[in-house]
């Protein structure tokens, strides 16, 4: 009953996508509560250098941010690096309200998985505050198979564009009696259809066949019911790609079984969340992919699976390469392609073809060795 009247307001919700897309972001920000509406401000970029916030995060960023430098610094990389760390047990939110006013100055930012300690209601999580804050309301994780890596699949080569700032993400809960909580679950019509179309323009750009919507809809029938519908409404302006939807379990299935079916992937905040975990798992795990937050003016990058390795940090056995191919993606998107080409061929040589591997890829290699034999592989390049 539920999803027919949702079909019975098609004629309402089709002009809001249509309108949407023609729409400006500060029109579409101001609907959503949960977002907040940003203005663009200039890029630092000096004497052709980007300056870029950098948030090491707790755990194993620290130590994996270092090499991200060491590597840049053998490169010459025309970047520069503003340090903001964010004390994961304050009490207090500054911390917080300097690192987004710095990702709002420089306009990118690299980081490591921020931890929220404090359990107070009103101490929010960082790594959610920011997405909201700056509007990025896609993450985009390209999931490819390295040849050399052990891996249930080969030949994976799949990308998931996730919406970003709300669905089970919405940090609104409270508790409406004692002993029982209530956890909204916010889907709009404005948020579903920009991350459609992402999917849809990435799949068209990138030379994909076919985008895949995953969903609860048969449980949800309103939420999800309104991002699926969203979705085949938007794909309707995209006759070339090839669209289907796939409900969250059978697709987690699917995806151990067969992830080949699969191309692109459009999927609300948690369903992205579990898909990205499952599908980095089957092709080498956290420690190779890296994920980019994306908004209409502000871009982070990160490791894909955004996992902390608290239990690892210090003993020099993080695999550094998802925060070193996440800095590549920095590169590409600043417009550095040469400096980025460099250091993903010497990534992809030194797992590829020389076989230097951390233990979480069944290698024995440490974080160091790792990080020297790419600047051995940058080494041949200097020409910089």
């Amino acid at each position: 009953m539920a999803l027919r009247l949702f079909r019975l307001g098609q004629d309402v919700v089709t002009p809001i996508i249509k309108r949407g897309c023609a729409a400006s972001a500060f029109e579409l920000q101001h609907k959503n509560p949960l977002q907040r509406k940003v203005e663009k401000i200039p890029k630092a970029h000096y004497g052709g250098r980007h300056t870029v916030t950098m948030l090491p995060g707790g755990g194993i960023g620290p130590e994996l941010m270092n090499y991200v430098k060491e590597v840049f610094r053998f490169a010459g990389v025309p970047v520069d690096f503003e340090m903001v760390d964010i004390d994961p047990a304050s009490e207090g939110n500054d911390d917080l309200d300097y690192a987004i006013t710095s990702i709002k100055r420089n306009g990118v930012a690299l980081k490591g998985n921020i931890e929220t300690k404090s359990e107070a209601t009103g101490i929010i999580s960082r790594n959610v505050a920011l997405r909201n804050e700056l509007d990025l309301y896609v993450n985009v994780l390209h999931c490819k198979s390295y040849n050399a890596i052990p891996a249930h699949h080969h030949n994976v080569d799949v990308v998931i564009i996730r919406q970003n700032t709300e669905g089970e993400y919405a940090m609104l809960e409270h508790e409406s009696v004692r002993g029982v909580v209530e956890s909204m679950k916010v889907v709009t019509v404005e948020n579903a259809a920009r991350v459609a179309r992402y999917a849809f323009e990435f799949a068209r750009n990138n030379n994909r066949k076919k985008v895949t919507t995953i969903h609860k809809a048969n449980i949800m029938k309103l939420a999800d019911g309104l991002f699926l519908s969203v979705a085949r409404e938007v794909a309707k302006d995209y006759p070339d790609i090839q669209h289907n939807d796939m409900i969250i379990d059978n697709c987690c299935m699917q995806l151990v079984s067969n992830p080949h079916q699969f191309d692109v992937m459009n999927t609300t905040n948690l369903y992205g969340s579990i898909t990205s975990n499952v599908l980095c798992g089957l092709v080498g795990g956290a420690g190779l992919f890296s994920g980019r937050n994306y908004g209409d003016h502000f871009a982070v990058f990160e490791p894909g699976t955004r996992n902390t390795g608290t239990a690892i940090a210090g003993k020099n056995i993080a695999n550094p390469i998802a925060m070193l191919n996440a800095a590549v993606d920095m590169l590409y998107h600043l417009g550095h392609n040469y400096h980025a080409d460099c250091i993903s061929d010497a990534i992809t040589k030194t797992i590829n073809v020389d076989g230097v591997h951390t233990p979480d890829l069944g290698g024995q290699n440490t974080s160091t060795e790792v990080v020297q034999n790419v600047l051995q592989h940058l080494a041949e390049k200097r020409t910089y």
